[in-house]
């Protein structure tokens, strides 16, 4: 062995032994602050509706290597590390030829740094330049790719690496120049970001456009001579401008997205069950016909997957940076007077009580009741003598008012809270007839659920607005209407007067207007799904004209074609009673008042068996249904008798008992009208 061999021997062994010793004294690589990413909302499919800025102001999205353009990533490696596939970190080829050139040059020529040994300057950032500082980055390197491998090394650069200002990371830099995900570049604008983090501050496209479009371009030569892309394609793609500003990044579904990491503020990421394609569309749907409603005016969407549960769209206000119109209030959860809109739930009650089918026929005149309370139809105009349909379709007041005295308001108000909504009263008054035509709260997300429940055959949905979260345990809470009673109505609603240029007998909608044109509402469903329509100021100002059917009720049908496909229509209960007038029952004809009075002071008609809440054991198991019998027993009231189970007449007996054969187990509503119009209901279920 020559001198000079051993002399070198000897340098490499003490090279070696001071970079063990080095690497020995490194205290553990921790990836805890390199990991920090924004918090992103997503819509039921991934795509993003919505991120957030990291505590310390960042925009640092998420990303997957396989999210990216392979293309887009081979032009990265090209430009920045060619044999990033082949080294372990450090590539030997790369630093000797940065040596060779600082001792010819005594300077910097190239840097010999790899992909690997960036992310690790990005890791563990330090501002000296050192030997010392190359060399850790190197070790660092090496046991990025130990710990993480290729993919996980390149993963956590498409995350870090630098694009100017508060933005890092691909995703970041790609939605703040483009306004689109990676996946999506063309060559020319992933050439742009793959040349951004070698100097991100001098090359900006918002400040340095011309610097920016020559590192642009450069990096399409190296594509174009490694083979990535062809000269052709590289010619065409440095035709294309660079873009001079940034753009904003997504905020679509903004009040559901900050209620979500509101309710969850640990989570990274958050998938929410909303449609984005039908989400951002009826966004611009109410920032549209807001604008055209007129200045101030705000607008909110709902849309409820009936089978599900699932908030499909949650559109609270036109634009949620717009001062003018508050949109930063979500008007999907303002208490707001509905006007009309809850009348269906009173006729609901009365066919479900057995005190009036779509059939019976209803008085619209001029009536005026106890504490002088006159009611009025919108227009000021009186129908005469109608069917209860056609009342509910036309939004008559003076019928409703009539049939909510029978039902009780406060048994009106009982069965909507029992469901889950929210009522409000004026200074919690008791309720009034008032409560018929507006005279209460409540907001357009719980309309929106009973509607849905109408929906349902009378079920009322838990709203579900989480897609990657377990559903939550159904709460348990009284149906909005038993099922036929349900179908009732909703049969009715299919029927009322479309607003203009809109298809008739589509789907079953109401509208509704509030006292002084403060809220127009129109909500409106299908088999599939619920919408729910509300416009007015978030103030609570008036705005002359607002009228639900004219404002709100076209949106309600826009969104209905939005959401594609032809409405489905409820289907028919088994036990609904298709009957003309003439073919109902004589107390089911013809709504009748003071029934006791008319009866010269008979005892009250009641149920007396079998009594409400009762469990009835008629041995219906393995028994054939004409074998199992019930009886029925009334007191009082002013005979014949009329015995309606679940809204469908069964018996008629000029006595005050009748017989019934069940067909079945289950719950049964039994009602009884006697000649004047009185009734009375229990709810029993039969074993």
């Amino acid at each position: 062995m020559t001198v000079c061999a051993l002399i070198i021997g000897l340098a490499v062994s003490a090279s070696g032994l001071a970079l063990w010793q080095f690497s020995k004294n490194l205290p553990p690589l921790d990836l805890g602050p390199a990991s920090l990413r924004s918090t992103v909302v997503l819509d039921r499919s991934g795509g993003l509706l919505r991120p957030f800025a990291t505590a310390d102001g960042r925009w640092r999205l998420p990303l997957s290597a396989g999210n990216v353009d392979p293309r887009m990533l081979a032009m990265l490696t090209a430009y920045e590390d060619r044999r990033f596939d082949s080294h372990y970190g450090v590539d030997p080829r790369a630093v000797a030829r940065a040596a060779w050139q600082w001792l010819r040059h005594g300077r910097i020529v190239s840097g010999g740094s790899t992909l690997s040994m960036q992310v690790a300057r990005l890791v563990e950032p330090r501002p000296e330049r050192s030997l010392a500082q190359k060399l850790r980055q190197g070790l660092r390197a090496i046991e990025l790719e130990r710990r993480l491998g290729k993919r996980g090394v390149l993963e956590l650069y498409l995350a870090l690496a630098p694009y100017g200002g508060p933005v890092e990371g691909l995703r970041a830099a790609s939605f703040a120049y483009f306004g689109r995900e990676p996946a999506r570049l063309s060559s020319a604008e992933a050439a742009l970001l793959v040349s951004l983090p070698q100097s991100p501050e001098a090359r900006r496209p918002d400040r340095f456009p011309a610097a920016a479009k020559r590192a642009r371009d450069r990096v399409l030569d190296i594509a174009a001579a490694s083979g990535v892309l062809t000269r052709e394609e590289a010619r065409a793609a440095k035709a294309e401008p660079v873009p001079h500003g940034k753009k904003p990044f997504p905020m679509i579904a903004a009040h559901a997205a900050e209620e979500a990491v509101a309710a969850d503020p640990q989570a990274g990421s958050i998938r929410l069950t909303l449609d984005g394609r039908l989400q951002a569309s009826l966004e611009t749907l109410a920032t549209e016909r807001a604008a055209a409603a007129g200045p101030g005016l705000s607008a909110a969407i709902l849309v409820i997957d009936n089978a599900s549960g699932a908030v499909l769209t949650h559109v609270g206000s036109p634009g949620y940076l717009d001062a003018s119109r508050r949109g930063a209030i979500d008007m999907t959860r303002a208490l707001r007077s509905p006007g009309s809109a809850l009348k269906p739930f009173i006729y609901a009650l009365a066919f479900e009580s057995g005190i009036a089918h779509p059939e019976t026929l209803l008085e619209d005149r001029p009536v005026r009741y106890a504490a002088s309370y006159a009611p009025e139809n919108f227009d000021l105009t009186y129908q005469g003598t109608v069917s209860a349909r056609r009342a509910l379709q036309l939004s008559l007041n003076v019928p409703a008012v009539e049939l909510l005295e029978a039902v009780g308001p406060a048994r009106l108000i009982a069965r909507l809270r029992s469901a889950g909504a929210g009522i409000a009263l004026p200074r919690d008054a008791a309720p009034g007839l008032p409560v018929a035509l507006g005279g209460l709260g409540i907001t357009l997300t719980d309309a929106a659920r009973l509607f849905s429940g109408l929906a349902r055959g009378g079920s009322v949905p838990d709203l579900l607005r989480r897609a990657d979260l377990p559903p939550p345990v159904p709460t348990l809470r009284a149906d909005i209407a038993e099922s036929v009673a349900a179908w009732y109505v909703a049969d009715a609603l299919r029927g009322a007067p479309p607003p203009e240029n809109a298809l008739p007998n589509r789907i079953a909608y109401k509208t509704g207007t509030s006292y002084g044109y403060r809220d127009a509402w129109a909500i409106g469903f299908d088999r599939r799904i619920t919408v729910a329509v509300w416009v007015g100021r978030a103030d609570g100002a008036a705005v002359p004209g607002l009228v639900g059917r004219v404002t709100a009720a076209p949106i309600l049908f826009d969104a209905f074609s939005r959401y594609g496909g032809e409405p489905e229509p409820i289907a028919r209960p088994r036990d609904a009673l298709i009957a003309g007038n003439l073919a109902l029952p004589p107390p089911l004809r013809h709504l009748r008042k003071d029934g006791l009075a008319a009866s010269g002071g008979a005892t009250p008609l009641r149920i007396a068996y079998p009594p409400d809440g009762a469990r009835i054991d008629l041995g219906l198991a393995g028994t054939p249904a004409e074998a199992a019998h019930l009886a029925l027993k009334a007191l009082g009231g002013v005979p014949p008798l009329t015995w309606l189970v679940d809204s469908r007449p069964v018996a008629e007996s000029a006595r005050r008992q009748a017989d019934w054969a069940p067909e079945g187990a289950g719950f049964a509503r039994i009602s009884v009208m006697d000649a004047a119009g009185a009734s009375d209901s229990v709810v029993v279920r039969l074993e």
